[in-house]
C-alpha cells in the first residue's frame, strides 16, 4: 500500500515535470500542484488508454504511451490551472 503511494507520487512528479517541459515560457505553478497535476494526469492516463481504449502493455517493458499521454494531461491541466489562478483580469 505505502509503495503503491509513493510510486504514485514519484510519477506524478515526473508526469508533472514533463509537463512543464512540454509548454514554453515560466509557469506560475507550485511544486506541490504540479506533482498533484501530474498524479491525476497520470490516472485519467491510465483510465483511458487501460479502460476506455483497452491498451494493455502485453509486451512488457515500459509501457511508453502511458508516459506520453500522462505528460500531455499533466501539460493540459498545468495550462488550466494557471488560466483559472490566473489574477489578471
Amino acid at each position: 500500500m505505502i509503495g503503491t503511494i509513493i510510486g504514485a507520487i514519484i510519477a506524478g512528479l515526473i508526469i508533472g515535470a514533463l509537463g512543464r517541459l512540454i509548454l514554453p515560457g515560466k509557469q506560475n505553478i507550485s511544486i506541490l500542484m504540479t506533482i498533484v497535476i501530474g498524479i491525476v494526469a497520470s490516472l485519467v492516463a491510465t483510465l483511458l488508454l487501460g479502460a476506455i481504449f483497452g491498451y494493455n502493455n502485453s509486451g512488457g517493458g515500459i509501457a511508453w504511451w502511458y508516459w506520453i499521454v500522462g505528460a500531455i494531461l499533466a501539460a493540459l491541466g498545468i495550462v488550466a490551472y494557471g488560466r483559472i489562478t490566473s489574477k489578471s483580469v
